[in-house]
């Protein structure tokens, strides 16, 4: 049967600089975006991987992702598998399968991706014949499990450090289970067929220069449009007690502004908008030096994140210069109870200031994010969120109607999911219903504003997102159903699974937790510490920049990995 005109040929027709493959290889890897290419080429860990696997010696990388779906009518009607984007290869020809992980709901492609990918899904059911099948990513980092049936390893870490030894185990002439075994003993690396006696450490990259984490392919067809991102740093000191990113990459890394401009320096020679990315990017500690050498070299950026408190002016002008209509901050709660209880170091008195020079510098629109949910919170901090939206709103008017042009407050509202790895890990999730009444006068109240949109992520979607995230082993079985179209409820209860005690009841401290195979690098005690402080509406006593080694966290030290 003739092969369905591929959609890899325009892309890579698109693609700058071509991709380019060795003729020959000893290893061949298939590396596995389970999302669009869109999503894929938009993720800077993604592309700083593929990088990273190319460069290395005798190794031949190509690219796979979800196909788009008039490409994956045709697999599935034509029976024909899905085939490596570059060199339409079958899956069959790699050595190593690596998927990246980054969000749960790009699990419920992977049935139908093995399944195109002429793989079993179930890795007891693979043997010798079969390519290793391995994932790695946040999605590890935080609770791997309810996946985890479907790989033969998971990578818990940072990929600078642990790809090295995985590939050098490749190369050796071992037998499958050999290699498991060589596997389970390397230092990040979880295989669960073979469950370890302790939880399995994170690795994670001492020196981040050290690290070519940037855009090293170029294409219109991502998020970001021809945007060259270079990652500035990883890791968060803030400690927000919700925010799972900002737990499992301790300890808060930073590259050096020489190392920033030289990976930017292509970009910067095509004229093109340097994207600084990091968890935290207005926390850099060098930021107004690096904008400095990039304004100095007549390039542009922009930050993919703005902390409320510590917005500058020149900061606020470059990005609207740059052409930035719209720009985003994060209270995350409307009350100041509320950030304290998350850690939140904000005061109101920030948040409007942060507002006000925003309006002055003549940024259009605004958007705001919040989380609703979140522990201990009660109507009275949904009104306290829309006092305070009232005043957002008429300072924004006050300041941009002499401009002549008022432009749009878009607030997003997103429920809150307990993530693992963090203080709230052991915290219960409000119920669909419990959120629905939460959100009703914040509807009430935005229906009544002018200008002033509401967005809200769909609660059932939420639901869903924190089942994958917190689900153990069993939860796998519900994936294929899942996959398959089975509502939530359904799927657990074929299953077995309570989905009430998992989401909706608060846990202790000792109570077994799926994610306890998972050594994220900070202390469980520490962890429980600071869920105690925030069910007391405290924040932190102590400084986060502890977790540099003092001991409070247990973050380990700065030391090589």
């Amino acid at each position: 049967m003739k092969r369905h005109a591929a959609p890899s040929d325009r892309l890579l027709a698109d693609e700058q600089p071509a991709s380019s493959l060795p003729a020959s290889a000893r290893l061949r890897v298939a590396l596995v975006y389970p999302g669009s290419y869109s999503q894929g080429m938009s993720n800077l860990g993604f592309q700083g991987l593929l990088q990273a696997l190319r460069q290395q010696p005798g190794c031949h990388c190509e690219r796979l992702f979800w196909p788009e779906p008039d490409q994956l009518a045709w697999h599935e009607k034509s029976g024909q598998p899905l085939r490596s984007f570059e060199q339409q290869r079958p899956l069959s020809d790699f050595d190593l399968i690596a998927f990246s992980l980054s969000f749960e709901n790009d699990y419920l492609h992977l049935p139908r991706l093995f399944a195109l990918m002429r793989l079993p899904l179930w890795a007891k059911e693979r043997d010798s014949r079969q390519p290793l099948v391995l994932a790695g990513g946040i999605c590890c980092l935080m609770n791997p499990a309810p996946v985890a049936p479907f790989f033969d390893a998971l990578a818990i870490g940072e990929g600078e450090v642990l790809l090295p030894p995985l590939l050098h185990l490749l190369e050796q002439p071992l037998s499958r289970p050999e290699l498991l075994q060589r596997l389970a003993a390397t230092a990040g690396y979880y295989v669960p067929a073979l469950p370890p006696a302790v939880a399995v450490e994170r690795q994670w990259l001492t020196d981040l220069d050290a690290s070519d984490c940037r855009s090293h392919i170029r294409t219109t067809h991502t998020a970001f449009g021809d945007m060259h991102l270079v990652e500035v740093s990883r890791g968060c000191a803030r400690g927000c007690r919700f925010c799972a990113t900002g737990f499992v990459y301790l300890p808060a890394r930073a590259k050096s502004p020489q190392r920033v401009c030289a990976q930017a320096q292509e970009a910067l020679e095509q004229d093109r908008c340097i994207g600084l990315v990091g968890a935290s990017v207005s926390d850099y500690p060098q930021l107004a030096e690096l904008t400095g050498s990039i304004g100095a070299a007549g390039g542009r950026y922009s930050l993919a994140s703005l902390r409320i408190d510590s917005l500058d002016v020149a900061q606020v002008r470059h990005l609207k210069d740059s052409g930035q209509k719209t720009l985003a901050l994060a209270p995350e709660a409307g009350s100041q109870r509320l950030r304290d209880v998350i850690n939140k170091h904000l005061s109101e008195e920030q948040i409007l200031a942060a507002v006000a020079l925003l309006a002055r510098e003549g940024i259009e629109n605004l958007k705001l994010y919040f989380l609703i949910g979140l522990p201990t919170e009660t109507a009275a901090d949904i009104e306290e969120m829309i006092a305070l939206l009232q005043r957002v709103c008429a300072l924004w008017q006050q300041l941009q109607r002499p401009r002549g042009h008022l432009g749009t407050i878009i607030l997003s509202v997103n429920p809150f999911v307990p993530k693992a790895q963090t203080p709230f890990q052991w915290h219960a999730m409000m119920t669909p219903a419990q959120l629905k009444k939460q959100l009703e006068p914040l509807r009430r109240f935005v229906g009544r504003q002018a200008n002033l949109q509401l967005q809200v992520e769909s609660l059932r979607a939420a639901e869903l997102q924190a089942f994958l995230s917190r689900a153990d082993q069993g939860g796998a079985a519900a994936i294929v159903d899942l996959a398959a179209g089975t509502n939530l409820k359904t799927a657990c209860r074929t299953h077995a699974i309570d989905l009430t005690a998992l989401l909706y009841q608060n846990r202790a401290y000792d109570d077994p937790l799926p994610w306890d195979r998972i050594a994220s690098g900070v202390r469980k005690d520490y962890l429980w510490r600071e869920y105690q402080y925030a069910l007391a509406g405290q924040s932190s006593p102590t400084c986060f920049d502890g977790c540099q080694g003092c001991g409070v966290c247990a973050v380990p030290s700065s030391r090589s990995r």
